[in-house]
This record gives structure tokens, C-alpha cells and sequence, in this order.
């Protein structure tokens, strides 16, 4: 069966886009950490990040950490932040935010309801941001 990011990636969901290539992509989340917390998941149906191909995880982490230069200059943050957890979705993704301090790493401080205007601004603020590398 399909994960739901299969989903989005096959258009069959709605999501936020910020980068596609053809073995990964990158998009918003519905319950981000912080504004402009991205995940960045491989097109390929893989659950667990150990399972992946060697070229796919390193292709995959580059792809995250372009993100993650595209999220601190956006949002004007100290760091950025990089998560893999797997639990919700058995489907493997990066969780790459912009990061302010420790508090921004904790799960239970989700924001459950992100207004559809902070979503789009986030969206444009990142394909701004890494069009301008």
C-alpha cells in the first residue's frame, strides 16, 4: 500500500513543494516545529533510513543540507535543524527547520494547525532562498 507521502508525491495529495528531482523531494509539513520545517523524502517506498541505498541516503542528505542553508537564510536562523524519527509515517524523510534553540526539536511542540497563509509564505520564502545559491 501506498504511504500517504507516495501520495503527495504522486499528486494524488496536496502538498507544498519546495524541491523534486527525480529520487527525492521536498516539501512542507502539516505540523511543523517551526515555520518553514520541511521534509525531504525519497521517492522511493523505503521505511527505514538503514534499509536505503548507499547513493540514494547520500544523495538525500545533500538534498537536506541545501535545504537546510535555504531554511537559516529564510527564516534568519542560528541553525537548522535535521531529525530522522520514522515513527509516523512508514515512509523515510529528513525533518530539516529552521532552528532557534533546543525546544525546537521537541515533537509535542508541533504547531497542529498552521494557518494556509504561513505555509505558502514558507514555501516562497525556501524557493527563494535556494534559487539565490
Amino acid at each position: 500500500m501506498a504511504s500517504v507521502f507516495s501520495k503527495i508525491i504522486a499528486g494524488e495529495l496536496p502538498g507544498r513543494f519546495v524541491y523534486q528531482d527525480d529520487s527525492v523531494v521536498a516539501f512542507l509539513t502539516i505540523g511543523p516545529l517551526t515555520q518553514g520545517h520541511v521534509l525531504v523524502v525519497p521517492r522511493e517506498e523505503v521505511d527505514h533510513w538503514e534499509s536505503i541505498d548507499d547513493a540514494l541516503w547520500q544523495h538525500l542528505n545533500d538534498v537536506a543540507r541545501r535545504i537546510g542553508r535555504a531554511v537559516k537564510r529564510a527564516f534568519d536562523a542560528p541553525r537548522a535543524g535535521l531529525i530522522v524519527a520514522g515513527f509516523e509515517i512508514p515512509h523515510l524523510h529528513l525533518h530539516v527547520f529552521p532552528a532557534y534553540g533546543l525546544t525546537d526539536f521537541d515533537f509535542t511542540n508541533v504547531d497542529p494547525n498552521p494557518s494556509a497563509d504561513s505555509l505558502d509564505e514558507a514555501q516562497t520564502k525556501i524557493v527563494e532562498a535556494l534559487a539565490a545559491e
